[in-house]
């Protein structure tokens, strides 16, 4: 009899210590869970303190209870934690994914440009003295968007002349990416794309506010020197041999090395 005295104080005192320090848990579905255990084990604590003093089996087979429904509490709160790792290991690995599609969308887009000089390249060296000058997008210097929406539609755009030479539906598209984006770091270079696919189609006006506007809008853009060409090519046109002498010293005089200062030299020598 006296040994089960010893073992239900022993029960009880460890009860005790177990309710003194519980873990704290900021989950709110462990923190129910938690309380739900904790109010089991009160209640049937309170029941085995009420029980008659004679009843010790009794009161054993409560404080057993009283044990075991703090397991079963501890086990489903093992359980949830698991699931929630779980779901933040999943989550880790979504993230993962989308950065690494991210940097292949990027990659992929470096890659057109340098193909893009290439090709421009190769057109300017098999008809520099043609009347066509190709828009020559600087890899090197150009900075990208890290809008993905934005380099899509500029891809797009350019795709169509250089892949498709869909040259007439080009036209809309670097219009509406104006629009669109009026502050792109693509925006000189759309300009200057707007304008020669004008000027290919002699449209000759609209080409010129295109090219005046990469001149006077976006100064420090590497297309400046293209489009004071193109200018004085379009004043050519229109036979005023006046401003077409004017745009190609202005190029010579900012520009003093390079094909474009080239070209313009040879026009300037031309004219005089």
């Amino acid at each position: 009899m006296k040994a089960k005295y010893t073992l239900l104080a022993a029960l009880v005192l460890a009860h005790a210590s177990a309710n003194a320090n519980p873990a704290p848990v900021t989950d709110i579905n462990l923190n129910r869970s938690a309380d739900a255990n904790a109010n089991s084990s009160a209640n049937i604590y309170a029941a085995a303190q009420s029980a008659p003093s004679g009843s010790l089996e009794q009161r054993l087979a409560m404080l057993e209870r009283i044990v075991e429904a703090r397991s079963n509490g501890q086990i489903r709160m093992q359980q949830q934690l698991q699931v929630l790792l779980d779901e933040v290991s999943e989550l880790r690995g979504v993230t993962e994914t989308h950065a690494y599609k991210l940097e292949e969308i990027l990659q992929r887009q470096r890659d057109l440009y340098q193909e893009i000089d290439r090709r421009v390249s190769e057109v300017q060296q098999a008809g520099a003295n043609s009347g066509y000058t190709a828009p020559e997008p600087q890899v090197a210097e150009t900075a990208y968007s890290t809008n993905i929406s934005e380099n899509q539609d500029y891809d797009k755009a350019v795709n169509m002349v250089l892949k498709d030479r869909r040259y007439d539906e080009a036209i809309p598209e670097f219009e509406r990416f104006i629009r669109t984006y009026p502050n792109s770091t693509y925006a000189a270079n759309a300009h200057f794309w707007l304008g020669q696919l004008l000027f290919n189609k002699n449209e000759l006006a609209k080409a010129k506010t295109q090219f005046e506007r990469v001149v006077n809008t976006y100064p420090d853009s590497t297309k400046v020197a293209d489009a004071l060409l193109k200018l004085g090519q379009v004043a050519e046109r229109e036979n005023n041999k006046a401003a077409a002498l004017k745009y190609y010293q202005q190029l010579v005089s900012k520009f003093k090395s390079g094909t474009t200062a080239k070209l313009a030299q040879d026009r300037i020598s031309a004219l005089q």
